[in-house]
């Protein structure tokens, strides 16, 4: 038996850091990946969201309505997007556009000053329960120390100034696999259709058959779309798996149309695909492939909206998940099967996913062409 040697030990050693160097994408991943971590973790996710874009339905204009009014907005939780009428309200929470439509009825100012208690109507965005939670505890202290300065002489009463009613729309028991659910739906797309078609042109590199493919006559663009096809019917077998259990085994509700579903769905698979596509045609291996696929896909889980609140990350952290398509694809599936949105509601989160696709297309096909030559 040979003896341990200390020279070839530290050769091996010297070797593989040097293939390390060498291979840049996989140094990359080693300092990169904690580094996203660190920053999406520490700065981005937040799950006590603020500043939550919030519409009033002024019917009752009066000093008493604005006190309120000023008060929501101090306390951070609620950015007041301006005064509307009941049905654009109620379009507003239909597009996700805001979070929260506060309704100040007809002699809210009157019946406070006689001393009856006001109804305050708060509706709710709660697709997401862990996006309302904090802001509407906020509004539940809200009380006398708003009214004080236009009542001289008001005491904290024995009940609540105003009879606040919390509507909670879309989700009113606060179920959260009516929120996980639909949204898993798009992580397991992400995760599957990338890695699926990032794996598929760099497994024929390495077993040695791209060859055939460069002596072919076919064009990027025929070698890149009969690649992706097949996986579109996958895609598709999962996301009927999916909704087959999200309605016989967690009970989703599901009050939008399955046709307009399946149409988006495909649509984001498509995109997923060529982005998969894309990370082949640049990969030189499965691993570099593989270690492309999670980088898109941290940021994509992260930064979406799914694990975490989206309106609660900063700016920047927007940003950067409104161009990734999973971000859009979580508004548009939790707005069809939660509040039963047609196709003229969910235009806005299209056309980001086709721009995606289009430009990773792009990219793809350009990438591929420096391959063939």
């Amino acid at each position: 038996m040979a003896r341990f040697s200390f020279s070839r030990w530290l050769g091996i050693l010297i070797k593989e850091f040097i293939q390390l160097r060498r291979d840049r994408l996989t140094f990359g991943m080693i300092v990169g990946i904690p580094i996203i971590q660190l920053m999406l973790f520490g700065f981005a996710i937040n799950s006590d969201p603020k500043h939550l874009p919030t519409a009033v339905v002024m019917a009752d204009p009066g000093p008493f309505s604005r006190a309120w009014v000023a008060a929501m907005r101090n306390s951070d939780y609620f950015t007041i997007v301006g005064s509307v009428d009941e049905r654009q309200a109620a379009a507003l929470l239909d597009r996700s556009e805001v979070q929260f439509v506060v309704t100040f009825p007809p002699g809210f100012n009157r019946d406070l000053v006689r001393g009856k208690p006001p109804t305050l109507l708060v509706e709710a965005d709660a697709t997401d329960p862990m996006a309302t939670g904090g802001a509407i505890s906020v509004l539940n202290k809200l009380g006398a120390e708003v009214f004080a300065p236009d009542l001289p002489g008001l005491r904290p009463p024995a009940q609540p100034l105003v009879d606040l009613r919390i509507h909670r729309r879309y989700n009113p028991e606060g179920v959260t696999a009516y929120n996980i659910v639909p949204g898993l739906m798009g992580v397991i797309l992400t995760m599957t259709m990338v890695l699926m078609t990032g794996l598929a042109m760099t497994r024929e590199r390495e077993r040695g058959t791209f060859e055939n493919l460069l002596a072919t006559p076919a064009t990027p663009l025929e070698v890149m779309t009969g690649k992706i096809v097949p996986y579109i019917l996958i895609g598709l077998i999962q996301v009927t798996l999916i909704l087959l259990a999200a309605r016989w085994i967690f009970d989703v509700p599901m009050h939008g149309n399955l046709l307009l579903l399946y149409g988006v769905v495909l649509v984001f698979i498509c995109a997923n695909l060529t982005l998969g596509i894309t990370f082949s045609s640049i990969a030189r291996n499965q691993l570099q492939a593989m270690q492309m696929t999670f980088f898109f896909f941290l940021p994509s889980m992260l930064l979406s909206g799914f694990m975490f609140p989206f309106r609660g990350m900063p700016e920047w952290a927007q940003a950067v998940g409104n161009v990734l398509p999973l971000t859009h694809f979580l508004v548009l599936v939790r707005g069809i099967l939660l509040k039963g949105n047609g196709i003229d509601m969910l235009w806005a989160q299209i056309w980001p996913i086709l721009a995606f696709m289009t430009g990773v297309l792009t990219i793809g096909l350009k990438t591929f062409r420096r391959t063939l030559d």
